[in-house]
Parts: structure tokens; C-alpha cells; sequence
């Protein structure tokens, strides 16, 4: 069974003066234009395809890459509206479709909106809803603490960013675990760091525990050594001007300096770190 929405490997059956045909079991035949063949391409070759409908519903092949795929949650683009919704640039000649009953903000001519691309039944047809947190399940987790995850900025709340994590679960980013402006939609690397009893999920930037010391470290070291030997950076130093140059938490950065100062990499003085000779 090929799936539409995905990826698929398929081989192929024939070529034609508009393309290529290629074997897909009981959908058919289907159709790969021209424009989309790689060069070299023969009949019994098999090729990674992307599948989705056309404008007259006919099931077609691409090589194009979209900017996500059915399940993925993404940020697009709007490029046209009509009466029955607004369509979405995905990466694909052919638009995607976000029905007016799937809409949840009010849309725009290039305004970018998260979305979740799903298979709609009664069509088949790969499509784009704004209704996310449907899909999202914290009852029945797929994650533990400690683990590396993909975080996706969803919201700002009063304690914290919303964020949709391996789009499939609803997680919390507080304020005091992130010293910069997280745009909406944005892509970011985390970390599980409490799974509560209710099933809430906080969450922080980077990676857990001595892997991310042991990084931070070698990032530390590297910028003493590039500076001289000497950063005027300690604890009492602000927490924001602390990120703004190493990209780290206070908190992390007391917890690497530490670990430093013991392997005796470092010395600490009252006015900052200082690189100690190997």
C-alpha cells in the first residue's frame, strides 16, 4: 500500500512522452511528469517519491522535497484565500489546502500560521489544520525525562512558551529556563526536565545534564583561549549578559565553571575566569 502524504519507493513501469509510470500496487499506476524525472531514469529503476493528489484528485509523483509531510506540525506560508479556505505554500507546485472549517485565527495573504498536515477520509487527500492540540496527547507519553527532544514554539503563556514536543505532546518552557526572544514556530532543541503526575511536561533548551556540561564546557574553554586567557564573567555577573555571550543559562554556567575549577582547567577570581596553563 503506498501512503499518500509520504515518501514512498517505488519502481518503475514505463516511461511515456509526459513522464514516468511507476508501480503503485492496488492505487495504480502513477504518474511521475517529465519535469520530475532525474536524469538516466529506466523502467525497473526504484525512486524515492513524494505522493499527493493533483488539482483534478488524480494521485501524482514528485521528487520536490515539501517543507513537511502528513503528521508534521510546520509553519507556511499563506500565498491565496477563497470562500472554502486558504491555501499554503509547502514547497510544492501544487498548493495545500486549509479549509475555512480547520481555520482557528483569522488568515492572511502572507501571514504565517502552524499547522498540522493530516489525511482528510472522505477525500484522501493530504490537507492543513490549525486544530493542533487535537492531535496532541499527553495521557499516553512517548517521552522520559532527560530525553533529547524537538521542540516547536506554539504559544506564549503567563508562565512560559508553549511548545509542541516530536509533535506529539503539549510541554512548558518557563521563563527563567530561556534568556532570549522565541519567535513563533521556532525550531528548538530541548530536553525533557519534569514529567508531572497530571502528565505536564516542563522543558528546557539544550541538552540534559553532563552532556551538557561537558559541552558547555569545551565551549568555555575555547572562548577563554580565544580571548586571551581571561573572561570577565563570575556569579554575581547578570544572567542575561552571562547568555548574550556564552548562550547558557546562569545556572549552567555556574554548574560548567565548577566542574572547571575542579578539573583545574580554570582559576575563578573576584572579576572573572581565567584559563590556567595545560
Amino acid at each position: 500500500m503506498v501512503q499518500v502524504g509520504q515518501y514512498n519507493t517505488l519502481k518503475v513501469v514505463k516511461k511515456v512522452d509526459f513522464g514516468m509510470y511507476l508501480d503503485g500496487g492496488d492505487a495504480g499506476e502513477i504518474l511521475l511528469p517529465t519535469r520530475f524525472v532525474p536524469k538516466g531514469l529506466q523502467a525497473g529503476d526504484e525512486l524515492d517519491v513524494f505522493l499527493y493528489h493533483d488539482g483534478e484528485n488524480r494521485l501524482i509523483a514528485t521528487t520536490q522535497k515539501p517543507h513537511a509531510v502528513a503528521g508534521d506540525i510546520a509553519l507556511l506560508t499563506v500565498v491565496s484565500i477563497n470562500n472554502q479556505g486558504a491555501f499554503l505554500d509547502w514547497g510544492l507546485m501544487k498548493d495545500i489546502f486549509l479549509p475555512l472549517s480547520q481555520q482557528t485565527t483569522r488568515i492572511a495573504v502572507g501571514g504565517e500560521y502552524l499547522v498540522k498536515l493530516y489525511i482528510d477520509e472522505p477525500t484522501g487527500r493530504i490537507a492543513a489544520t490549525q486544530r493542533i492540540e487535537r492531535y496532541l496527547n499527553n495521557d499516553e507519553l512517548t517521552v522520559k525525562e532527560k530525553q533529547s527532544v524537538d521542540l516547536l514554539v506554539y504559544q506564549k503563556t503567563d508562565i512560559g512558551y508553549k511548545v509542541i514536543i516530536n509533535n506529539a505532546h503539549l510541554g512548558v518552557l518557563h521563563y527563567n529556563e530561556v534568556f532570549r526572544e522565541l519567535e513563533y514556530g521556532a525550531k528548538e532543541k530541548g530536553y525533557i526536565k519534569t514529567i508531572r503526575e497530571d502528565g505536564k511536561i516542563d522543558v528546557s533548551l539544550g541538552d540534559a545534564g553532563y552532556k551538557k556540561v561537558e559541552t558547555e564546557a569545551d565551549k568555555i574553554l575555547r572562548l577563554l583561549a580565544e580571548n586571551d586567557g581571561y573572561l570577565p564573567y563570575h556569579d554575581k555577573s547578570e544572567p542575561t549578559a552571562i547568555y548574550e555571550f556564552f548562550g547558557i543559562s546562569k545556572k549552567v554556567f555556574k554548574m560548567t565553571v565548577g566542574a572547571l575549577y575542579k578539573q583545574r582547567k580554570i582559576d575563578i577570581t573576584q572579576t572573572g575566569i581565567k584559563l590556567l596553563d595545560a
